[in-house]
């Protein structure tokens, strides 16, 4: 069984790694995270290489680059252990990766650290992380209906997700949100996002609702994503919270957490007796965009 386990394990595995291979993104980045890995072991692009070796071996690690890739193991797993999916996961190692192999090209050769970093913008301009394109009850607002659609019945609960493309833990974040909408969505309970990224309005909203939709996209105060809970059509609560400077207070946007902090079992068992029976099916009772369209006619590839 010890060794049955792992076997069955990665079997399980294989068509979502099959999916992530399918998509340009992961191995473009999985070989721009090795590039120097490749440069100094694989022949001939290793020979003629500096080395500070004392036999002088081009294709071998000098003990200075040991140090780095050293380094660079330790800062991965001090990353990874606030890590919630396999996608944090990844994408860390890709990052620092990233960064530890354009300091390694930088102190090889200028010109090689130079067409290193220049590949990297390219990547970064041309090549986005894909969406998540699962099943999901959540109804997707822009600017002009979140007001209304919040304001139509002050019995239903929302729980809004304030995202950007962009930002990576929002995407991190999306297969989880979208889990907790397929387990807790019901008529009095209902999940909505916005992109603040696309509608910068909505964060900055301040003059005729002061403190409800204020939601920085600024990576610096780390306040993407936001999830903010609507009660009667005013909010009354959200986190992360914000300190006096504006900033984010650390939280981790893991399922168990939205569970407990929202009190979401709570939430689901009085909106199921509080909203009155309907005939209408899910997508006409909450306006969910079911797993293949969206409403107003946009799609996530749109987004």
């Amino acid at each position: 069984m010890a060794v049955l386990a792992p076997v069955l394990a990665l079997l399980y595995s294989v068509p979502g790694l099959c999916r992530w291979l399918a998509r340009p993104y992961y191995p473009l980045s999985a070989l721009l995270a090795t590039a120097f890995l490749l440069v100094r072991k694989v022949p001939p692009l290793c020979q003629g290489l500096p080395s500070q070796r004392e036999d002088g071996n081009p294709c071998d690690f000098d003990w200075r680059e040991v140090e780095i890739l050293m380094f660079l193991s330790a800062i991965v797993m001090m990353k990874n252990r606030r890590s919630i999916t396999v996608e944090q996961h990844i994408g860390n190692i890709f990052m620092f990766s990233k960064v530890a192999n354009a300091i390694l090209f930088f102190r090889l050769d200028i010109r090689m650290g130079l067409l290193y970093l220049i590949l990297c913008i390219v990547f970064l301009m041309t090549c986005k992380p894909p969406l998540y394109m699962g099943p999901e009850y959540i109804k997707y607002f822009s600017d002009k209906t979140i007001d209304e659609e919040l304001d139509r019945d002050k019995r239903v609960t929302w729980i809004v997700e304030f995202f950007a493309n962009w930002s990576s833990e929002c995407q991190s974040f999306a297969p989880i949100f979208a889990d907790l909408s397929l387990k807790y969505n019901c008529p009095g309970l209902h999940f909505g996002k916005v992109d603040v990224g696309r509608y910068t309005d909505v964060s900055t909203r301040s003059e005729s609702r002061p403190h409800r939709y204020k939601v920085s996209t600024s990576p610096l105060t780390k306040q993407l994503p936001t999830l903010i809970l609507f009660q009667g059509g005013t909010e009354t609560m959200r986190r992360p919270q914000i300190d006096k400077k504006g900033r984010a207070v650390s939280w981790t946007f893991s399922e168990e957490n939205v569970i407990r902090e929202f009190n979401l079992n709570e939430l689901y068992q009085k909106a199921k007796k509080q909203s009155k029976p309907r005939e209408e099916g899910p997508e006409e009772s909450t306006g969910a965009r079911p797993a293949t369209g969206h409403p107003e006619g946009e799609t996530k590839k749109d987004k």
